[in-house]
């Protein structure tokens, strides 16, 4: 598991923070002999992800990962499960403007998409400090701020209830071969870790466009994109690569430079200041010029994946593009009233822009296109257990 001392940089890059890791191989980060062995299904022009050495692909552990990702005997109180909050006919995301948990504790931040998170060099709305899914994957289970799936202190209460499943010890003896004792915490992590790496999305009609089938998409799909990628509109600068976002790695790619934005959607009292506890990267920096910015999410499946923004404060596609047409959410009353525009921490690519109802209709057809139908239904991804 890659130490937070990968990181090695955290500087200003015009008004987006970043941070720069070091994708050598020591430390656990990936070698080609950690992903050669795996049979990956990966779409046409896609990269071959970065698996840490210290937790190397297999299909028994893929398939494990798969169980412990649907079972609800991983929440404390046998309610929720990872999936709970993540479901696949929504790109793993679960349509709620905040999540859930399995207390019934309301969370402060939109369940993310799963789609393509093998590529992502940080994890979370907002934490620079997660680089790995191996380092990710243990906040859900046992954080308590907010809780999730309530483990907390429960460890032994968690692998009790695993080797009791008939199914789970020789599931956990094939994923790890080498181990006497496999039913472990960490192998727990390992194996979600090594399932969610294999949720990948690349097959759209914008896919099939891309190569070579000109039959996949309509005529205001193409425009669309082309006022998509303009410097009128500026999205493509966040949302870029093919992974329409700013925040990839990969075999191959030697540094992750990953960014975190202020998109001006709240400006309290003219302060720059968003609302606690969402206040993005400068919940940990406390830097504060950190103040409202947060990871740019993909653009794959976005269709499916509504509500949007970190707090699911856009309800649908309009929402979002009048927010940027607008280059930033002005709220009149109550306590987060201010002119998201003027924002002192803006990103300054939300320069605003007007579109006619014909453009914006092809703009939506556009992200309409990036659905990805057959990773919406791929039995290899769903519920094990029914």
């Amino acid at each position: 598991m890659r130490s937070v001392a990968i990181l090695v940089a955290l500087a200003a890059c015009g008004d987006d923070a970043m941070l720069v890791e070091d994708a050598g191989p020591s430390d656990g980060a990936a070698s080609d002999s950690a992903v050669d062995l795996y049979p990956w299904d990966l779409p046409a022009g896609f990269p071959t992800p970065l698996v840490p050495t210290t937790n190397p692909m297999n299909t028994d552990k893929v398939e494990l990962g798969r169980r412990l990702f649907y079972d609800k005997r991983m929440s404390g109180n046998e309610t929720f499960s990872c999936a709970s909050c993540h479901e696949q006919a929504r790109a793993f995301t679960d349509g709620r403007d905040v999540a859930i948990g399995s207390t019934g504790e309301l969370h402060p931040r939109n369940s993310m998409s799963l789609a393509n998170v093998a590529y992502l060099g940080r994890f979370t709305w907002a934490n620079h400090l997660l680089a790995e899914l191996e380092t990710q994957a243990p906040v859900p289970i046992f954080g308590v701020t907010p809780v999730e799936l309530g483990m907390r202190n429960m460890e032994n209460v968690l692998l009790a209830r695993l080797a009791a499943e008939p199914l789970y010890p020789p599931m956990f003896a094939a994923a790890f071969p080498e181990e006497a004792a496999p039913i472990s915490v960490a192998n727990v992590v390992r194996a979600l870790s090594a399932f969610q790496r294999t949720l990948i999305s690349g097959r759209s009609p914008f896919d099939r466009y891309q190569q070579g089938d000109a039959t996949a998409v309509s005529d205001a799909v193409k425009r669309g994109k082309a006022l998509f990628d303009s410097e009128r509109l500026e999205c493509f600068h966040c949302h870029q690569g093919f992974n329409f976002q700013d925040v990839v790695k990969y075999v191959g790619k030697p540094t992750a430079e990953v960014r975190f934005h202020n998109t001006g959607l709240y400006n309290l009292g003219g302060t720059g200041a968003y609302p606690a506890p969402n206040r993005g990267v400068y919940e940990l920096t406390l830097v504060a010029s950190d103040m409202g910015k947060f990871r740019a999410p993909t653009l794959r499946n976005i269709a499916v994946t509504a509500p949007y923004f970190h707090d699911g404060s856009a309800a649908t596609l309009d929402d979002v593009i009048d927010h940027y047409a607008a280059a930033g959410r002005t709220i009149t009353t109550g306590p987060n009233a201010g002119v998201g525009a003027d924002n002192p921490f803006k990103s300054s690519f939300l320069i605003g822009f007007t579109l006619t109802p014909e453009e914006r209709a092809d703009v939506k057809a556009f992200l309409e296109s990036l659905t990805d139908d057959a990773f919406l239904t791929d039995p290899r991804f769903s519920d094990p257990w029914n």
